[in-house]
């Protein structure tokens, strides 16, 4: 836009401004800042931001006194505008009436992390389920959805692609979908969700959503045993290095079997006692699995496979709990009655099913070697 145009168009706004606020009558306010818009929405691409700082100034105050419509229409008009009046648009994103912020909200790419921040934090419900339709919603913006929203603002989100999850986006979804079948299947179908947090999911799940995610898209059997293998065979902990030699266990540990008292008691009295390589090599034995696998699960950061072995023989949670001290000192107390809630809801046929992989597994890597 050249310099005299520039100023023409100043001049215009300024006379249409002056006139409005001079006429205390609001339907003729309402025609002028019909008039504004429709002189800044018919050259738009070409403003600056000092043009476009100046519509913004007129706009937001002619529109403080208009009706619900008014402030509707104007939404709905500049909410796909990539350049409109920034004010105006967050004026507007944090309007009350869900009519005025829904396009807004929607579909405003004016709208910076920030201001969809501060409208998520405080905001109603609707507004929240208007952010999670994003075509693009951040980490900082989804970890508010998804800790303050609702079910529906919960549900919503997890199915937009457009939504990145952080870590801690993920964990909360996976707490809050427990006891809800839709949302746990929301979850489980997400493509960027980790592996750890499937395990989780299906782990702390209730009965009735379990039995959901194993009919989701057909791909329960081949999602766990994949997990299975990625948990148990690429993390490891940093609190203790694998040592490789189980030489002195193994021996302790057969002569206990060959004399039939390799039980449970024995199991807990290991791992009380801090004997990490008789523990180690005690699951090994219980579970028909090699011992490798059971030192992965033994450590790991996370609980969970520890959690899985344990439910698969058939152990107590006194035992369990022993074992996860063992492995994971002051860090297991934290995560005591996290833990306790995951044993309690795994189904013993789940971990069977899940051991049945990893035995497979270890028969199919000794086969290759």
């Amino acid at each position: 836009m050249s310099r005299r145009d520039a100023m023409t168009t100043s001049r215009t706004i300024i006379e249409e401004l002056e006139e409005a606020l001079s006429n205390r009558a609001i339907g003729y306010r309402a025609e002028a800042l019909r008039r504004i818009t429709d002189l800044f929405l018919g050259s738009a691409a070409d403003y600056g931001e000092d043009e476009i700082s100046l519509f913004d100034d007129v706009m937001v105050r002619l529109i403080g006194e208009m009706e619900t419509s008014v402030r509707a229409a104007l939404a709905r008009r500049l909410s796909e505008v990539p350049n409109a009046p920034r004010t105006l648009i967050r004026k507007l994103a944090q309007d009350d009436a869900i009519d005025v912020a829904e396009p807004v909200l929607t579909s405003s790419e004016r709208l910076g992390e920030d201001a969809l921040v501060e409208t998520a934090s405080t905001a109603s419900q609707a507004h929240l389920l208007a952010i999670s339709r994003r075509a693009a919603v951040s980490e900082a913006v989804s970890d508010v959805l998804v800790t303050r929203g609702d079910r529906d603002v919960a549900l919503s989100t997890v199915a937009n692609a457009g939504v990145r999850l952080s870590e801690r986006g993920h964990g909360m979804l996976v707490e809050r979908s427990k006891d809800d079948d839709a949302l746990a299947a929301g979850v489980w179908v997400r493509r960027d969700i980790p592996r750890h947090h499937l395990l989780k999911l299906f782990t702390v799940a209730s009965e009735n959503v379990r039995r959901t995610l194993e009919t989701v898209d057909g791909r329960s059997s081949k999602v766990l045993r994949e997990l299975l293998s990625d948990v148990s065979g690429q993390v490891q902990a940093s609190m203790r290095q694998p040592t490789g030699d189980y030489t002195e266990a193994r021996r302790a540990v057969a002569e206990l079997r060959r004399f039939g008292v390799l039980d449970e008691a024995k199991v807990r009295e290991f791992a009380a006692t801090g004997r990490f390589d008789e523990t180690t090599v005690a699951l090994a034995e219980l579970l028909d699995l090699p011992i490798d696998a059971c030192e992965r699960a033994m450590t790991q950061p996370r609980p969970e496979l520890v959690i899985l072995l344990a439910k698969a023989i058939g152990l107590s949670w006194n035992t369990t709990k022993t074992i996860l001290r063992l492995r994971g000192g002051n860090a297991a107390l934290d995560r005591s009655n996290e833990d306790l809630t995951a044993f309690t809801k795994l189904r013993p046929e789940t971990a069977r099913k899940a051991v049945q992989f990893l035995r497979l597994r270890g028969r199919v890597t000794q086969g290759r070697s």
